[in-house]
């Protein structure tokens, strides 16, 4: 995985259909200011987590569409709306530029 800055986090980006599968599974956590960035995503579950995240649904041109705070592990379905095409995940309470 190659990672890029996105909204003030250094992201992991998970392009491929296992790494989009697997996400953040079996992570204890994500160092302050990194995170994972999802491609072609627009709605998430917390399966098999083991910390609460914060997802941020991005359009096609990295613009917020919607902000979901303190999901907690083993939450079914998060969905980012209609306009939403990938989703950058935190650890819950990291600061994200623009996501105020």
């Amino acid at each position: 995985m190659d990672a890029v800055d996105i909204l003030g986090c250094r992201a992991k980006v998970a392009r491929t259909f296992a790494e989009r599968s697997r996400g953040l599974i079996g992570a204890r956590g994500l160092p302050p200011g990194q995170g994972l960035l999802i491609e072609k995503c627009s709605a998430i579950h917390t399966f098999f987590m083991s910390f609460p995240i914060d997802a941020y649904f991005l359009d096609g041109e990295n613009r917020l569409v919607k902000a979901v705070r303190g999901i907690r592990p083993w939450r079914p379905f998060v969905w980012g709306g209609w306009r939403a095409k990938k989703v950058l995940e935190v650890a819950s309470g990291e600061k994200v530029a623009g996501a105020c």
